[in-house]
């Protein structure tokens, strides 16, 4: 017969899986949406609507899972520390399907529109949270919290990408010369910041991990004027 912390341990063990599937879910979005935003295309943008119904559905699913985790069993400190964190990554991992989401919004808004070239920042910015992405999982698989840390500072790159697209896009806003031309760009913009917030996101899944791992809680990634404050 099983004893009650064997129990338990294998119900931890359901609730990491299932976080791992939803990342991965996640990480089918954010692939599909990048792919179609280098092809302008609508169609393959519009698969990310399922994708992200499904997300949804997981996030309420994991977040009844630890309800009934901590309400009907007895977690020690360690153990809780996991549900919390796990209660707070649903939520980043749900974000980002929004965000991936948004992405296939602004691409159905610019099909067929005459459009300039898109800043190669974005495309870049899009392929480097895939691979934050499939970084943090395999942080969050291993419990390998020093991983976690370098994905973390990737978004400092991010960041940097985006304000190099940032800046392009301004200065193609203030010589527009067409309200469709300022709402084409709008949308591009639009794109650029749902990659930068996935960055973001992916941050908060890795400090996230390191709680789960040393039981502290703080930002790995802060800003230069922030960590003198």
């Amino acid at each position: 017969m099983m004893k009650p912390r064997e129990h338990f341990d294998r119900e931890l063990q359901k609730l990491s899986d299932s976080i791992m599937l939803m990342a991965s879910r996640v990480e089918e979005e954010l692939s599909i949406v990048l792919a179609a935003y280098e092809r302008l295309d609508p169609t393959l943008a519009s698969v990310v609507t399922d994708l992200d119904r499904q997300v949804n559905k997981m996030r309420f699913e994991i977040e009844e899972q630890c309800i009934l985790l901590i309400a009907k069993q007895q977690p020690t400190a360690r153990d809780l520390r996991l549900i919390i964190a796990s209660l707070n990554m649903i939520v980043d991992l749900e974000r980002m399907g929004d965000q991936a989401k948004g992405v296939a919004k602004a691409l159905k808004r610019l099909h067929g529109r005459p459009i300039e070239k898109l800043p190669s920042e974005i495309g870049e910015m899009g392929h480097m949270v895939l691979s934050m992405l499939r970084q943090i999982k395999e942080a969050y698989a291993n419990r390998d919290i020093q991983l976690a840390q370098q994905v973390a500072k990737l978004d400092d790159e991010v960041d940097k990408l985006y304000a190099r697209a940032f800046t392009q896009i301004m200065f193609r806003l203030s010589s527009a010369a067409s309200l469709e031309q300022t709402e084409d760009n709008y949308e591009v913009l639009r794109v650029a910041r749902e990659f930068e917030r996935f960055g973001d996101l992916i941050t908060n899944v890795a400090e996230r991990l390191i709680f789960i791992v040393t039981g502290s809680m703080e930002e790995v990634n802060t800003e230069p004027d922030e960590a003198q404050n």
